[in-house]
């Protein structure tokens, strides 16, 4: 008998002939989180299990574990060689005192075994009750659920504790792209939820010293590291936008002046892609939340890349988008009183339903691609690693 993690996948069993290759992800994404704890990790008829773990570690592990996209649940177990005798005797040793009703549910995976799954509940439904009298059977609302696993590797597990996961899909599964990172509460949202769905994340921070303090730039790092616990780790592109801002401010309508910043963003964060083989952008816009927002500006602003732009938080709500900001740890660094770039030079008025032909007009007044050229060539990297 010894004490081991069951970690429970979910979508993964959806997958076909390349299941195998999420699998194989995962296992990888397991074991890097869990790079500075020594462990073992097997895979059994759809479970992996952990251990081989100091169990003075287990609850830090697990909370690693949580953090983990593709998991669904850990589930803290005993491990045991398969036999009815072994598996009663295990059960008898669980403490259920502070329980007053029970179900037991079995997973049957090894058909060599005498009994079927709802002959096992049965019977170890009645040992149960012989050693705790105190229980009653609730087989739709139970205090706790005895699970029973009997697996095809010729061991047999027993936990009561479910622990939930993050879920979603192993990340780098679905690709590699690019996260424009202000300091608000959006965009960190993003990189989480676009990093469930199996992205990996590049970021871009754009930001105008003096304008903006290096407070504001320190905060958008300390962004990049809570939402690397969830994104592995994350290349930081800070990008000078200082020289852009002044040419925009000096030469183009005030009103069309947040649009024409966010496409010469666009086109940084294009050539970044194309640079760094990324094959998406991810911004943290919610629909009609600002000017910028709206769709007449979206469109505008599209038009000039040529990649995919994904929007993962475009029909939330700010309610939704703090709470999760809050549940992944971002709010509270989010919400210090530091500037970013978009607000140095917000116009009273910004335009709400851009057209392509005036944006155009106030475009020529630019040396569009000598400005992109600039802010890359003073790009500054930083290497991000809280995984």
């Amino acid at each position: 008998m010894k004490k081991v993690l069951l970690l429970k996948f979910g979508e993964l069993f959806l997958k076909g002939k390349n299941r195998h290759d999420f699998i194989r992800l995962l296992k990888n994404n397991i074991m890097d989180k869990l790079k500075n704890y020594q462990c073992s990790l097997t895979e059994t008829q759809g479970r992996l299990i952990l251990s081989a773990y100091n169990i003075d570690q287990e609850a830090e592990i697990v909370e690693n574990l949580q953090e983990v996209f593709g998991l669904i649940g850990v589930m803290p177990a005993t491990e045991f060689d398969t036999s009815l005798e072994k598996i009663v005797e295990e059960v008898k040793k669980l403490d259920l005192s502070e329980y007053k009703t029970f179900k037991v549910f079995s997973k049957h995976a090894d058909k060599n075994f005498p009994m079927h799954s709802m002959e096992i509940n049965a019977y170890l439904g009645e040992v149960i009750l012989n050693e705790n009298p105190h229980l009653k059977v609730d087989l739709y609302n139970p205090d706790v659920l005895v699970n029973v696993e009997i697996r095809t590797n010729g061991k047999s597990y027993i936990y009561t504790n479910l622990i939930k996961c993050a879920g979603g899909l192993p990340l780098g599964s679905a690709g590699k792209a690019l996260l424009l990172l202000s300091g608000g509460i959006d965009s960190p949202v993003a990189a989480y939820m676009m990093s469930k769905r199996g992205l990996k994340l590049e970021a871009v921070h754009f930001h105008s010293y003096p304008y903006t303090s290096m407070q504001a730039k320190e905060k958008v790092i300390e962004l990049a590291k809570i939402v690397s616990k969830y994104c592995g780790g994350i290349k930081l592109h800070v990008v000078s936008f200082t020289e852009v801002q002044e040419q925009i401010h000096r030469n183009c309508d005030e009103e069309y002046m947040i649009t024409i910043m966010r496409r010469i963003m666009m086109r940084i964060a294009e050539r970044l892609c194309k640079t760094n083989g990324l094959g998406a952008i991810v911004t943290g816009e919610s629909l009609g939340q600002v000017a910028s927002q709206t769709m007449n500006s979206m469109n505008v602003t599209n038009s000039v890349v040529s990649i995919p732009v994904f929007r993962p938080v475009l029909a939330f709500d700010k309610e939704e988008i703090m709470d999760i900001a809050k549940k992944i740890g971002t709010y509270e660094t989010s919400i210090l009183p530091f500037e970013d770039c978009c607000t140095v030079f917000l116009p009273k008025n910004p335009v709400i339903r851009p057209t392509i032909e005036r944006v155009q007009r106030n475009e020529s007044f630019l040396d569009i691609d000598g400005l992109v050229e600039q802010a890359i060539s003073e790009e500054e990297i930083i290497e991000i690693d809280n995984y």
